[in-house]
C-alpha cells in the first residue's frame, strides 16, 4: 500500500527507517544501559506482536526492535506507555512534558516525544567491575532529566574508569570515572606491587625509593585509574571518598570527519558535571539560533569555537578546587575530501614468462 510517511517525524518518535519500504525499527531507550530484567517481556511482546520476532542490542545500549510496519506504530506506542512512565519518568525523574518550543504537553499514548539525547550509554561501572571508580548508571539517571526530552542532540557515554571500555573518547560528551588516591606510608611494606601495576597497566608515575623503603609518586601524570589500590596487599593506597570525573569533548565517528575527543575537564566532581550539562541546551540553542537540527554536539562546538563553547557551558558553574579546565583544544581529525590530490593506487604484478 502506497502512503506518504513523514520520516523525520517518525524518527523523532524513536523509530528508524528500514531498507524495506514502510517498515521501521523501534529504539527502546535504556538509560545507562541497565534496566530491570522484567522489561524484557516488553521487548518480546513488541517483537512478536508487531515486529519480525527479533531484537538487536543497539550500539547505544537500547533495545532495537525491527520489522514494525508503519501502520502498527500507534499500537506499539500505546503499549509503551507504562514502560516510558516507569523507566524514564519515574526511574530517571524525567519531565516528559518539558520540551523546548513544543506547545502541546506529552501524550503518553504516542510514545517517545523526541529522540533528543537518544540514550546515555554506560559500562557497568563499580556496580560490578573491580576496575570501576564510579556507579555509571546512577550518574546516567541523574543526567537524563537534564538533557531528555529535547530536540537538541547530544551523545553521552560514561566509562567507570580510564580503561574507557564504553568509548567516552568517541562521542560528543564523554565522562570517565577517575579516583584520587591517598598514600598511607605506615602501611607500606615496600613490596613493589603498586609500582609494577602502574608500570604495566597505567602511566608509570610510581617508583620505589630504597633509601626510605617506601613508594614515591609523580602526581602530574596520574590518570586516576586506581590500579595501585587494586594491587596493594596492605591497603597502603586507598581511593578518596569524593568521586571525580574526566570529561572528554567532541569525539565522533562518521564517514567524513571522524576524530578522537580531547580532555575538557579533569578531576571534576559530580556537581560540576551536572552543572555543565544543564548549560548544554542553552549552548545548542545559541549555536542554532533556537532552531533545533539533528546535529551532533561536536559539530556545534566546531561552529561556535571552543572559546565560546567554554564561556557558555561553564556559565554559573562553580568548579571544585581540584578541577582543571583545558585552556584550549586542538582536535586532529581524519578528513575526507573529493579534491584530495592523491594518485589512485596501482596494482603491481610480477611479470611471468611470455606466452
Amino acid at each position: 500500500m502506497n502512503q506518504d510517511i513523514n520520516i523525520k517525524k517518525v524518527r523523532l518518535n524513536c523509530y528508524r527507517q528500514s531498507k524495506v519500504p514502510g517498515e521501521f525499527m523501534l529504539q527502546m531507550r535504556v538509560p545507562g544501559g541497565t534496566v530491570d530484567a522484567k522489561y524484557l517481556s516488553y521487548v518480546e511482546h513488541i517483537a512478536k506482536t508487531w515486529g519480525d520476532g527479533t531484537f538487536h542490542m543497539g550500539t547505544r545500549q537500547n533495545f532495537d526492535i525491527p520489522g514494525i510496519p508503519y501502520e502498527n506504530i500507534p499500537a506499539v506506542n500505546a503499549y509503551l506507555e507504562s514502560y516510558i512512565k516507569e523507566v524514564d519518568a519515574e526511574l530517571c525523574n524525567v519531565d516528559m512534558d518539558t520540551i523546548a518550543h513544543e506547545p502541546h504537553p506529552w501524550d503518553p499514548t504516542e510514545g517517545y516525544p523526541t529522540i533528543g539525547a537518544r540514550n546515555i550509554t554506560a559500562c557497568i561501572g563499580n556496580y560490578h567491575c573491580i576496575c570501576g571508580n564510579c556507579n555509571t548508571f546512577e550518574l546516567a539517571r541523574k543526567i537524563e532529566p537534564i538533557i531528555f526530552p529535547s530536540h537538541y542532540h547530544i551523545k553521552i557515554n560514561i566509562a567507570g574508569c580510564p580503561n574507557d571500555c564504553n568509548k567516552a573518547h568517541m562521542c560528543d560528551f564523554g565522562i570517565i570515572g577517575v579516583a584520587r588516591m591517598t598514600y598511607h606510608p605506615e602501611r607500606c611494606i615496600a613490596c613493589g606491587a603498586c609500582v609494577r601495576a602502574c608500570q604495566n597497566g597505567a602511566t608509570r608515575v610510581l617508583s620505589a625509593n630504597p633509601a626510605i623503603g617506601k613508594v614515591e609518586k609523580d602526581a602530574c601524570c596520574c590518570v586516576g585509574c586506581g590500579e595501585c589500590v587494586r594491587a596493594c596487599p596492605t591497603s597502603a593506597w586507598t581511593r578518596q571518598e569524593t568521586k571525580f570525573y574526566r570529561v572528554i569533548l567532541g569525539g565522533r565517528t562518521g564517514r567524513q570527519t571522524p576524530r578522537t575527543g580531547k580532555m575538557f575537564l579533569n578531576w571534576a566532581t559530580e556537581d560540576v558535571i551536572l552543572g555543565v550539562l544543564k548549560n548544554w541546551q542553552k549552548f545548542s540553542a545559541w549555536v542554532m539560533d533556537y532552531k533545533p537540527e539533528y546535529l551532533h554536539g561536536g559539530h556545534l562546538i566546531d561552529r561556535a569555537g571552543y572559546k565560546k563553547f567554554k564561556e557558555i557551558i561553564l556559565d554559573g558553574v562553580e568548579l571544585n578546587p581540584e578541577c582543571l579546565v583545558a585552556e584550549d583544544l586542538y582536535w586532529h581529525e581524519t578528513e575526507y575530501r573529493s579534491n584530495f590530490n592523491v594518485k589512485p593506487l596501482s596494482m603491481h604484478h610480477t611479470a611471468g614468462p611470455k606466452e
